[in-house]
């Protein structure tokens, strides 16, 4: 059994990896962290758990749980993984990491849109761990930097487009819409009921900080230096990412031939769903599942491919897909635990 710790475990990610994890076939939860409910029982935060978790909230003595542990996922923010990084992999064991913090390959990009970044440990050995895009680099890494919730829709989106030169790098504009609960637990004005039910609204416009992590991969796929425009939007709604992407195809090329493509890019995925001609994604249909959902179409009047995406953002887009990690380093199939349709309705 592999056996795990999640540090932050009381937030939306954290509880949804607990979910995840006490119900996994090859994993024993070992220890769940949280500053702010230490000793608390976590079936009395999250009494949707009761029955399944049976553990406390403890403390984050970081050499009692690396010793422990086989595998620790670090639910914290932004800037707290770097030193835990350091001893875990001082340890010789694995950190699969839900903040920013290894997600960049240029350190210096990091300290512009997010802080300074502390000394960091030679033996790391990082990787962007969107397994679609990076298995073969996972196999070898001690850190995970698992994705944004924004980036791994577009992303996917956009990756088979982009790595057979089907598409143009440039010019590629971004629609995306996310739930509430991308937000996290804790409590602001702007994500209580009465801010944003029955409203619609855009964020982080030109300066949202995802758009340096979808350039870095869009770039790494496609060869060249990609800038795209991404305008995230928060609408009334618990879970779930949509992304509408909008881009100029080359010359020659034609959405039977980008549809192939995309089916054979995709052909051995289990979690990624090219759909039907004149069939699109919404987010209903990956509510709670690690799948993503992509469809296709190209508008004759403008001349645009349109690639619309849609994920669980807690699930694909944060706690599942950092589970299909642990199952790849750890040599398991990658949708174990995770082999489960979205709820419906």
């Amino acid at each position: 059994m592999i056996k795990a710790s999640v540090v932050g475990a009381s937030g939306y990610t954290g509880v949804e990896l607990i979910r995840l994890l006490a119900l996994h076939p090859e994993v024993e939860i070992v220890s769940v962290t949280s500053y702010n409910y230490k000793d608390k029982d976590y079936s009395d935060l999250y009494p949707s758990l009761k029955g399944y978790v049976g553990m406390k909230f403890e403390e984050l003595h970081k050499e009692d749980i690396i010793k422990k542990s086989d595998v620790i996922f670090s639910a914290l923010p932004n800037g707290h993984a770097h030193e835990l990084a350091n001893e875990v992999v001082a340890k010789h064991k694995k950190l699969i990491d839900l903040s920013a913090d290894f997600r960049f390959n240029d350190f210096s990009v990091y300290e512009k849109w997010y802080g300074p970044v502390p000394p960091i440990d030679q033996r790391i050995k990082r990787v962007y761990g969107l397994p679609e895009i990076h298995r073969l680099e996972l196999k070898g890494a001690n850190v995970v930097a698992n994705p944004g919730c924004y980036p791994t829709s577009v992303i996917l989106g956009l990756a088979p487009g982009l790595r057979c030169g089907l598409i143009k790098a440039e010019g590629i504009i971004i629609d995306s819409k996310s739930g509430v609960s991308g937000a996290g637990h804790n409590p602001t004005l702007n994500n209580l009921y009465t801010e944003c039910n029955e409203s619609v609204k855009a964020y982080g416009v030109t300066h949202h900080r995802h758009t340096p992590e979808i350039e870095q991969e869009l770039s790494y796929l496609s060869g060249n230096d990609v800038k795209v425009t991404f305008i995230p939007h928060l609408v009334p709604m618990t879970r779930g990412i949509l992304s509408t992407i909008y881009c100029d195809i080359k010359d020659d090329v034609t959405l039977s031939t980008v549809r192939e493509a995309y089916r054979e890019f995709y052909s051995k995925e289990f979690f990624v769903k090219v759909l039907d001609e004149g069939q699109f994604p919404r987010t209903k249909d990956t509510y709670g599942s690690n799948n993503c959902h992509i469809g296709l179409a190209y508008d004759e009047h403008t001349g645009k491919l349109i690639i619309i995406s849609a994920i669980d953002n807690l699930v694909k887009g944060a706690s599942g897909q950092a589970i299909q990690n642990m199952n790849s380093l750890f040599g398991l199939p990658e949708n174990t635990g995770l082999d489960f349709p979205a709820i419906y309705p």
